[in-house]
């Protein structure tokens, strides 16, 4: 696809080197998780949040789970394995910027 220019991706060597990433300094760690406090559209997101999910298949790790300032749930029918990744973070992602007036304006508007 030709997104790619668009994306700014840092891949960092270790999860102890993200901690430390100047970019992340600042904001809070939220956790996507089946093992939740809160729900993720009932949450007050805040500019500079950083929003983590682990795999689908095992989810995230302890040490992430121990970062984390809170962890949110995407509830789904009890009937209902899980949500595909990709689909819980557009969903996740889209609330959030949602709530931090973060989309950009439609190209040609002022």
């Amino acid at each position: 696809m030709d997104y790619g220019p668009a994306a700014k991706v840092v891949r960092h060597s270790s999860w102890a080197e993200f901690l430390k990433a100047p970019e992340r300094l600042e904001g809070r760690l939220l956790l996507f998780t089946t093992g939740a406090e809160g729900v993720f559209h009932r949450f007050d997101y805040q500019p500079g949040d950083t929003l983590l999910f682990g795999r689908e298949s095992a989810g995230a790790p302890p040490e992430v789970h121990d970062a984390a300032h809170t962890r949110l749930l995407i509830p789904i029918k009890a009937e209902a394995r899980s949500l595909n990744i990709v689909t819980a973070a557009a969903m996740a992602l889209g609330h959030a910027l949602v709530r931090v007036e973060g989309f950009p304006s439609p190209a040609g508007s002022s």
